[in-house]
């Protein structure tokens, strides 16, 4: 008669495994590598905002998706945050933290979504999973604009008001580095870099970008009543 493994057995294999994986991520961790990138514009300002995204040319730099879930709120009439990004795949909420009504909606190709007059946290969430730049509006404020960066690649990043961003966990090789942010000369080709990361290093680099004058409009804060 022929027997199964027995439940020692099984435990012993089991464990086994768990130390092999911890064995792996411990392996991977120790041969990856960091991307320091500081961003400036043409007049050696640091940019906020700016998103960098590197993609392996090597397939096996693949890692898990991380994050899968985000938050674009709508604060004074504006988009919080002004730039998101977010890898494929995930799903966007939008709570409404106005007392007034909104109307978000984007024709951007890559997404394409409506999300009628609403208030609240009542918004279904949105999936965003193509990759590319979503432009966002709202139908009945025609100044709130803000923007989603959907990456193709694990290892992205947005610059915060220093014009720093911090990509870590690279596995050695080669990637071409993206920086890319709404107010480029021409925001549909964002700006291109080959870096190559070694293991156990960090890689630094100072990137300028060519930015056209934007303003953005501080708003006054809601009215206390419900409305539009």
């Amino acid at each position: 008669m022929c027997m199964g493994p027995t439940l020692s057995q099984r435990r012993g294999r089991r464990a086994r495994g768990l130390c092999l994986a911890t064995m792996l991520c411990l392996s991977a961790a120790a041969q990856s590598g960091t991307l320091n990138v500081s961003i400036v514009d043409q007049s050696g300002h640091a940019v906020e905002d700016a998103v960098v995204a590197a993609s392996a040319a090597d397939a096996r730099a693949a890692r898990p998706a991380g994050d899968t879930d985000g938050v674009i709120d709508q604060i004074n009439k504006t988009f919080v945050p002004y730039v998101t990004a977010v890898r494929v795949g995930t799903l966007v909420r939008f709570p409404n933290s106005d007392n007034i009504h909104h109307h978000v909606y984007s024709f951007s190709p890559p997404k394409r979504f409506e999300l009628p007059l609403y208030a609240g946290k009542s918004a279904p969430p949105v999936l965003f999973d193509k990759p590319g730049i979503v432009v966002m509006g709202c139908n009945i404020h025609d100044w709130m604009v803000g923007y989603v960066f959907v990456s193709d690649t694990p290892y992205f990043g947005k610059t915060e008001a220093k014009g720093v961003v911090q990509l870590r966990d690279l596995p050695a090789g080669e990637y071409l580095v993206r920086v890319w942010h709404p107010d480029m000369d021409n925001p549909e080709q964002p700006a291109l870099r080959s870096i190559r990361v070694e293991d156990q290093n960090a890689v630094d680099f100072g990137w300028t970008i060519a930015l056209h004058p934007s303003f953005h409009p501080r708003r006054a804060p809601v009215p206390t009543r419900s409305g539009y």
